[in-house]
C-alpha cells in the first residue's frame, strides 16, 4: 500500500489534497469514527494484543460499534486471536471491507499481505501513510469506538496516530509487574503527556496465576508493580489480568472471544477493561 504513494495521493502525510480527495475525505472518515482507543506499550511481549482483542470483543458485546486497527505493521496478531488468519480482506465501492468477527470491524496488514509469513520492511514515511490509507480507504462505517493495537515503543506509528486523528483519544498503557517491563512504561506513559493524549489507565497483565489444583494466587512476575506505575504517573490501573493457561490456548485456536462469556477472571478483566474506557470520555 505504502509503495504506491507519490506525495500527491489521498494517503500523503501532508494532506496536500491535490488529488481532490485528500483531507477532506479523511475528515469525513475521522467524522465517523466518535472515540479512538489507543493500546499502547513500551515493552514487547506483555499482551498488549491480546489486551486490545479483549477490549474490543467487550465492547462489542455490550452492544458497542467497534472497530479494531491492528497497527503493528511488523507482527500483526489479531488475525490470529480471532481465528481469521486464512482470510483476506476484500473490496466493494472502491473501499477496503473490514472482517466483521466477534461484532468488531477488523482490519490488519496481515489479511492483506498474499503470504502471512512474509516480512514487512518499511520505514517511518510508509507506516505513516498505511495508517492515513486504513482510516480514510477502509469503510468502517460509523464506530462507537475505533480500537488500535500498536507495536511496542514509542516510534512512528504512535506518533503518527497521535498527530493524524483528531477527536477524542484515550490511551491504554499494558504492562507486566516487573521492573523490565515498567521501565519501558514509564516512557511510554511520558510519551502520552508530551503529546497531550490522555491515559484510560494502566492494565497489569500476567498479574499472577491461578493455581487449577490449590486455587491460590501465585505472583510470578513481583507484584504491584503496576500499582506502582499508575500511582506515580498519576492515573488508575483499571484491571490486573491473571496468566491463565487455558484462556492462552483459546488465543492460539483463535477462540478469545469465547473467554468473555463465562464467570472467569479474564472476563472480569475484560468488564473493567470496557468500563474504564467508556468512563473515561
Amino acid at each position: 500500500m505504502a509503495e504506491s504513494c507519490s506525495g500527491s495521493c489521498s494517503s500523503c502525510s501532508s494532506n496536500c489534497g491535490s488529488c481532490g480527495q485528500g483531507p477532506d475525505r479523511f475528515a469525513e472518515k475521522m467524522a465517523k469514527i466518535k472515540h479512538w482507543v489507543m493500546v499502547m506499550s513500551g515493552k514487547g511481549g506483555v499482551g498488549k494484543s491480546t489486551v486490545a482483542a479483549l477490549l474490543a470483543a467487550e465492547l462489542a458485546r455490550e452492544g458497542a460499534r467497534v472497530g479494531l486497527l491492528d497497527v503493528d505493521f511488523h507482527g500483526p496478531s489479531q488475525p490470529t486471536l480471532f481465528n481469521v488468519q486464512h482470510l483476506r480482506l476484500g473490496a466493494r465501492n472502491g473501499e477496503i471491507e473490514p472482517l466483521e468477527t466477534a461484532g468488531v470491524k477488523l482490519v490488519s496488514i496481515g489479511l492483506l499481505l498474499d503470504e502471512s509469513d512474509r516480512a514487512v520492511i518499511w520505514r517511518g514515511p510508509a507506516k505513516m501513510g498505511v495508517i492515513r490509507q486504513l482510516v480514510e480507504e477502509v469503510d468502517w462505517g460509523e464506530l462507537d469506538y475505533l480500537v488500535l493495537d500498536f507495536p511496542p515503543g514509542t516510534g512512528d506509528e504512535a506518533l503518527s496516530a497521535c498527530q493524524l486523528f483528531t477527536g477524542e483519544k484515550r490511551a491504554l498503557v499494558v504492562t507486566t509487574p516487573q521492573e523490565v517491563a515498567l521501565a519501558d512504561c514509564r516512557k511510554c506513559i511520558d510519551f502520552c503527556h508530551q503529546l497531550e493524549l490522555p491515559v484510560a489507565g494502566v492494565v497489569e497483565n500476567m498479574s499472577f496465576f491461578v493455581c487449577p489444583d490449590c486455587k491460590s494466587e501465585h505472583y510470578i512476575f513481583s507484584r504491584g508493580g503496576g500499582d506502582a506505575l499508575a500511582a506515580q504517573a498519576g492515573v488508575k490501573v483499571v484491571a490486573h489480568l491473571p496468566l491463565d493457561p487455558d484462556f492462552l490456548q483459546q488465543c492460539d485456536h483463535g477462540n478469545l472471544p469465547l473467554a468473555l462469556t463465562g464467570e472467569t477472571r479474564i472476563a472480569e478483566g475484560a468488564r473493567a477493561l470496557a468500563a474504564a474506557v467508556r468512563q473515561s470520555f
